[in-house]
C-alpha cells in the first residue's frame, strides 16, 4: 500500500510540474497580439458574452493573471480586439469604373464586413465603439465620395445618408423570424390581402423574401447617384453665381 501510495504521489507530482511547465512555455512566448487574437477569436465564434478573462486563461493555458498582465482589464481588451479587426478591414479593395460605382462598393464594403463579423459589430455596438470598428472603411468612402467631387459639409451629410442606409438594412438583415406565429409572417399576412388599389401580381411578390444585399446595393446605387447629382447642380450654379455677366 505504501508502495502505490507513493507511485501515486510521484505520478500526481509529475503531471504537475508538466502542467506548470506547459504554463510557463506558454507565458513565456505569450504577447499582447496572442492574447487580442485569441479573445477575437472567441467573441467572432460564440459572441461577446463568451469572452471571460478567466475562460480566455483557460484557453490560453495561462493565469487570469497573466492576461490582465498583457492587455488590462476587459474592458481595454475588448476595445484592442475591435481594433484589431478594423485594422484588417481597412484594406478592403474598393472596385468600380465610375464614381458611382466606387463610392456604392466602398458603402457594401461596410455592410458586407458587418455581416460578416456580426459577432465583433455587436459588441462594438454595446460598447459604443461602432465607429472605431468602422472607421478605416468609413475613411476610404469617404475618400471616394471626396474623389467623386464632394467636399465638406456635402460629403460628410452624403456619408450619414449612406450609414444610416446601411443601418436601417443590417436590422432588417439580424432580424429573427423564428419566434414570429406563422400566422403573423408577411408572407401569411400578405396574402390575406383584399384590395382592388394593389395588384395580386404586386401581392404575390410582397410575400416572398427580400434578397436584402441585392437590393441594399440598388438602394444605395440610387442614393449615390442622386447626391452627386445634387452636388454636381449646386457647383454648377455656385460657378453660374460667381462668373461675371456676359
Amino acid at each position: 500500500m505504501s508502495t502505490t501510495s507513493t507511485r501515486s504521489s510521484s505520478t500526481d507530482s509529475a503531471a504537475t510540474r508538466s502542467r506548470a511547465e506547459r504554463s510557463r512555455t506558454v507565458h513565456a512566448g505569450l504577447t499582447a497580439h496572442d492574447v487580442v487574437d485569441a479573445a477575437l477569436a472567441i467573441v467572432e465564434r460564440d459572441g461577446g458574452r463568451a469572452l471571460t478573462m478567466r475562460g480566455l486563461a483557460s484557453e490560453l493555458g495561462v493565469t487570469t493573471t497573466t492576461i490582465y498582465w498583457h492587455v488590462g482589464n476587459r474592458d481595454e481588451l475588448v476595445i484592442a480586439l475591435i481594433e484589431a479587426l478594423a485594422a484588417r478591414l481597412g484594406t478592403a479593395e474598393v472596385v468600380g469604373e465610375t464614381p458611382a460605382e466606387r463610392v456604392t462598393d466602398a458603402a457594401m464594403n461596410i455592410w458586407r464586413n458587418a455581416l460578416a463579423h456580426r459577432n465583433v459589430t455587436a459588441l462594438a455596438g454595446q460598447v459604443g465603439a461602432t465607429t472605431l470598428l468602422e472607421l478605416p472603411l468609413e475613411i476610404s468612402l469617404l475618400a471616394e465620395l471626396e474623389s467623386a467631387g464632394l467636399r465638406g459639409a456635402r460629403a460628410r451629410d452624403a456619408m450619414r445618408a449612406i450609414l444610416l442606409c446601411i443601418a436601417g438594412f443590417l436590422v432588417g438583415a439580424w432580424r429573427s423570424d423564428e419566434t414570429v406565429p406563422e400566422d403573423l409572417t408577411p408572407a401569411a399576412l400578405w396574402a390575406g390581402v383584399d384590395d382592388e388599389r394593389v395588384s395580386a401580381e404586386s401581392l404575390a411578390a410582397m410575400g416572398e423574401p427580400a434578397d436584402l444585399e441585392a437590393l441594399l446595393a440598388a438602394t444605395l446605387g440610387a442614393v449615390v447617384v442622386g447626391l452627386l447629382a445634387t452636388a454636381s447642380t449646386k457647383a454648377t450654379a455656385s460657378t453660374k453665381r460667381e462668373s461675371p455677366d456676359e
